[in-house]
């Protein structure tokens, strides 16, 4: 086949390398809570289920349209409607900070994430993230606190350049940072559509990671990733057969 050998890989984040370790629904309202207590401290009185009922808003609006406006700017907006026109943003980032410090204890790393990432880097592969978040520093909040950051070339999210996967766009911004064709990538991700029909609209290798994934066999059908595992242990020797097919 004489191609380039694959020596980059984009990951997801949430499903991909760090997992919830409980129900989602009385952590969102533990960290709603906590918002508007913030916002409270600062004279400003918000209801938490009008809150949760705006981001549901947000969430399908950007499942829609695959663009990210942030959370950031949804709590902003809500304020301004309320009749807090002129919030600090420092006040708006402390009460983010907040919720996020709640929806962050949720979360875990994945038992074999920080062995692959070792392997992976020590053989001279070149490593990225690309998350579809609604605050970036959410994101990197997580990755510091789980002491992965080393090992990545760029961590990016939908937050902080506006474009959600699998919006093609995001996948360029990404790729983008090593300036290299999608030819020579690999997209590793659970989500079928995210992560695997994105990378495939625009020709990258990619790698459904199955444990964590929610779907349909339809959809497996539909979109047909090059590779399914169902952790990530098997991921280096996956890699090394696919160069071993471009040789």
């Amino acid at each position: 086949m004489n191609a380039s050998p694959i020596r980059h890989i984009l990951f997801d984040l949430g499903g991909t390398l760090m997992h919830a370790r409980g129900d989602w629904m009385p952590v969102f309202k533990r960290a709603d809570q906590a918002l508007v207590d913030k916002l409270y401290k600062h004279h400003i009185k918000l209801e938490s289920k009008i809150f949760r009922a705006r981001l549901r808003e947000y969430y399908a609006q950007r499942d829609k349209d695959f663009q990210e406006t942030s959370y950031h700017f949804v709590l902003r907006e809500l304020l301004k409607e309320l009749g807090y026109a002129k919030v600090a943003e420092s006040t708006l980032r402390s009460a983010l900070d907040a919720m996020f410090s709640v929806t962050q204890s949720n979360w875990v790393l994945e038992d074999d994430a920080l062995g692959i990432l070792q392997k992976l880097k020590s053989n001279n592969y070149h490593l990225g993230i690309f998350s579809n978040a609604g605050d970036d520093k959410d994101v990197h909040d997580l990755i510091e606190n789980f002491g992965i950051r080393p090992y990545f070339d760029f961590v990016l999210t939908s937050a902080a350049c506006y474009y959600r996967k699998p919006h093609a766009r995001a996948f360029e911004i990404a790729l983008a940072q090593w300036s290299i064709p999608p030819e020579d990538a690999a997209m590793v991700g659970d989500s079928l559509e995210a992560d695997i029909f994105g990378a495939k609209n625009l020709r990258m290798q990619s790698i459904w990671i199955t444990r964590r994934a929610q779907f349909t066999a339809d959809e497996v059908q539909r979109t047909q990733p090059d590779f399914s595992l169902s952790n990530l242990t098997e991921l280096f020797s996956t890699l090394e057969q696919i160069n071993l097919s471009r040789i």
